[in-house]
């Protein structure tokens, strides 16, 4: 809870000093265009990079696969869409940064290698046949 706290006080200071020194060198009126024109630039970006990962996503669906990896960088390219229609330049780096397929697949393989050895940690790996829940049920008609 703290980290987001932190990121939630964090980022406005770094976007508004960003955007006094970049002001203060090109001006107000040319920061704004540079703002409104990342911002455009971006979601163009981010839908047909979308709409590529959605194909991606119903051709391994058809297949019979879950298409995990997929999703999750369908998840980053939300948050990169997000964060680019976010004014400031500090936002549109990160956004623009998570449009690089590359770094997409290196936070994606970060974040599964690091869920499949959370749940390991706590042995609820899907399939453990020492976790057996037994129980009662009773089927009420309604």
């Amino acid at each position: 809870m703290p980290i987001l706290f932190l990121l939630f006080l964090a980022v406005p200071i770094i976007e508004i000093w960003f955007l006094i020194q970049v002001g203060s060198v090109i001006g107000a009126g040319w920061t704004i265009v540079v703002v409104v024109a990342t911002a455009i630039a971006g979601a163009a970006l981010v839908r047909s990079q979308g709409l590529a990962i959605f194909k991606r996503i119903q051709q391994e669906t058809a297949q019979g696969r879950v298409p995990t990896m997929d999703m999750l960088e369908g998840l980053m390219l939300l948050v990169a869409g997000a964060v680019l229609l976010t004014p400031g330049f500090f936002t549109d780096a990160v956004g623009f940064a998570l449009l690089i397929p590359p770094v997409r697949a290196l936070i994606s393989r970060y974040i599964v290698r690091r869920s499949v050895i959370h749940m390991t940690a706590r042995g609820q790996t899907p399939g453990n046949p020492s976790q057996v829940i037994d129980g009662d049920y009773r089927r009420e008609n309604d």
